[in-house]
């Protein structure tokens, strides 16, 4: 593999380039830029060649007193091959003539794969990039917050048992009018109210009763104030195990906390059947709401993983299923 200076020759399959990496890593809750006709001109570009094909290229320019590396792509026929370390050889090499004695870069937080490669050479966190859509932001600016909402998921398809544990603790626990009972679906229950649905504290000790009751698996899911998603699993009315996307959303907390907020995919996966890797996967944790995906999809994924359906109506919806039962609280 031969390591060059970029030509003009060599633009369109640089161009080529630059849009698989955008196609292949860009994972920001917003679509990429349209890249000036100038960003190829800026800085240092190289390319990686093999038997006279252009497969690879890396671009780095001077960035507040560091040299920054602003791309890395081999393509994925070419990776594997130290490519990818050459590249980097040839910019360190010239930002040392350069004067400079730091390098930056940019990883995705999902790409883990990236971020243990630039590990191994040394790079390691420096600041962070924090991102919220606008929206969200003018709402808490002015002072509200985005509802929670949520919704309870007991493991059975003893629909009227789950039915008499509704009229039992609703009015006590739940304190609405009405709760919907779903009809099975894949082995689960679902549990729909509103009340309880907005108010995270009532529904952990809503699912909390019925795990007792009826002496099964029962888990709690929702999503907090617009932004993450929590699971509290509970069987035989013990909590088992609880997530929490974003640990220290809430607050910092001590060590041990944030540990205990990250789901244990191996003891779900005994509780529930799922795929320990799966949830694994799936139930990843942040420092913030915008290092996942929005709140609505990673729930419906997490949920998917789990084997549970509909994790994500709201109670209208529910009302309207087929074999939905309204249990009405005098």
């Amino acid at each position: 593999m031969t390591i060059r200076e970029a030509t003009d020759a060599d633009r369109a399959v640089l161009e080529e380039l630059v849009a698989e990496y955008l196609d292949e890593h860009w994972s920001r809750p917003y679509p990429p830029p349209e890249l000036p006709d100038s960003y190829l001109d800026d800085g240092r570009v190289i390319v990686a060649e093999v038997d006279g094909a252009v497969v690879g290229v890396a671009k780095g320019e001077l960035r507040g007193g560091l040299g920054h590396v602003s791309l890395v792509y081999l393509r994925p026929d070419a990776r594997g091959k130290g490519g990818g370390k050459d590249l980097v050889r040839e910019l360190a090499k010239h930002f040392r003539e350069q004067g400079v004695g730091h390098i930056s870069l940019n990883v995705e937080l999902p790409n883990d794969e990236a971020l243990a490669y630039w590990r191994r050479f040394g790079f390691t966190d420096y600041r962070r990039s924090l991102l919220t859509d606008l929206d969200s932001l003018e709402h808490r600016l002015s002072g509200g917050t985005v509802p929670s909402t949520g919704s309870v998921h007991v493991q059975t398809d003893d629909q009227a048992a789950v039915e008499k544990g509704v009229a039992r603790f609703g009015p006590r626990v739940v304190r609405s009018r009405e709760t919907v009972v779903a009809a099975p679906r894949n082995g689960w229950i679902g549990v729909y109210d509103d009340v309880a649905g907005g108010e995270p504290d009532r529904l952990r000790k809503l699912a909390s009763e019925l795990s007792y009751v009826t002496g099964g698996v029962v888990l709690a899911l929702g999503i907090e104030r617009g932004d993450v998603v929590r699971l509290v699993a509970f069987e035989r009315g013990q909590m088992m195990d609880e997530y929490l996307s974003v640990p220290e959303y809430y607050g910092v907390l001590p060590p041990g906390d944030v540990m205990a907020l990250r789901a244990n995919p191996t003891l779900l996966g005994r509780l529930t059947g799922a795929d320990p890797a799966s949830v694994r996967a799936i139930a990843r944790t942040a420092g913030s709401a915008a290092e996942l995906p929005p709140a609505p999809e990673h729930l419906e994924q997490l949920a998917s993983a789990l084997g549970i359906e509909q994790a994500a109506i709201g109670m209208d919806e529910a009302k309207g299923a087929d074999g939905a039962v309204v249990v009405t609280h005098d």
